[in-house]
Formats: C-alpha cells, sequence, structure tokens
C-alpha cells in the first residue's frame, strides 16, 4: 500500500454517512434497553443512553461539518441535525441527501482548496489542515458535553 492510500482523507459522503448508521444502531440499542427495563429484565439503559447520546453529539458535529462543506441551505442543514432526535431518521436521510448529489466530492476548504469565507469556514479550514489536533480536541469537546450532560441526567425523570 501506497503512503497516499494510508493518508487518503475519509471523505464527507464517508463521515456523514458512517454516524448516521451509527445513530440508527445506537437508538435501537436504547429502544432495546427501554424495554428490557420496563420489563423488569434488566436496566441497561444508562449504558445504551451514554452510548447513543455520544453518537448523537458525534452526528451531529459530523452533520454541521459536512453541512458546511457541501454549502447546503440552513434549512436542510438544520433538519438534518434535528432527524437525530427522531428514531431510525438519520439514514433515510443520508439516503435523500447522497441520492440528490449533496455528498458528492471531497473536502473543499482542504489545503489547496477554495479560500474559506467567514468565521464558520475559517475553523473548517483550520481543522482540514491540522486533522489530529482537531480530531482530539473534538473528542475533548465531545467527551466534556457527554459528561456535563451524564451529571445533568436523564431528559425524562423515571418515575
Amino acid at each position: 500500500m501506497t503512503t497516499a492510500a494510508k493518508t487518503k482523507p475519509i471523505s464527507p459522503r464517508i463521515l456523514f454517512r458512517s454516524f448516521a448508521i451509527a445513530e440508527v444502531f445506537t437508538w435501537a440499542g436504547l429502544i432495546t434497553a427501554l424495554i428490557l427495563r420496563a420489563l423488569d429484565v434488566t436496566n441497561i439503559v444508562p449504558i445504551a443512553g451514554g452510548i447513543h447520546g455520544f453518537i448523537f453529539l458525534s452526528y451531529a458535529t459530523s452533520t454541521v461539518f459536512v453541512w458546511v462543506n457541501q454549502k447546503w441551505p440552513a434549512r436542510l442543514g438544520i433538519i438534518g441535525v434535528l432527524l437525530a432526535i427522531v428514531p431510525f431518521a438519520t439514514v433515510p436521510f443520508e439516503i435523500f441527501v447522497d441520492r440528490r448529489g449533496l455528498l458528492e466530492g471531497g473536502w473543499r476548504l482542504a489545503p489547496g482548496g477554495d479560500a474559506p469565507s467567514g468565521f464558520v469556514e475559517h475553523v473548517q479550514a483550520w481543522v482540514l489542515r491540522n486533522v489530529w489536533l482537531a480530531v482530539l480536541l473534538l473528542v475533548a469537546l465531545v467527551a466534556a458535553l457527554f459528561v456535563t450532560l451524564l451529571w445533568l441526567g436523564p431528559p425524562v425523570p423515571r418515575s
């Protein structure tokens, strides 16, 4: 395998599809855990909910990142993020945008690509120039948000 093949960046399409599919699987896990708890079989809701919450935040982040890269209209990007709230809706949305060619191409703000305009595009261009540092910072940010949300507790109190 050549060095270029080893360092080939993941495409917007693959990034978005990966998190859309992961979101569906974590929804299934969370719903299964809720059913098992309701049937007094076991309570793995904290585990399934934690995994789902982490993937939810990761999906939302990747959706915004792809939305900026692909220059989606604001309405489409907001719908993409909000559909994570609806069980199993992220994959149909991914199919919808993919079939319309809205996931085609590479990272337009990567080094050698388009010049960024505006704050958000400058941030994305920095991320694409400093991928490993950005991933480290993003994981730290998502983990901090995740821990904060866990500390605040579930959105619906258990009765």
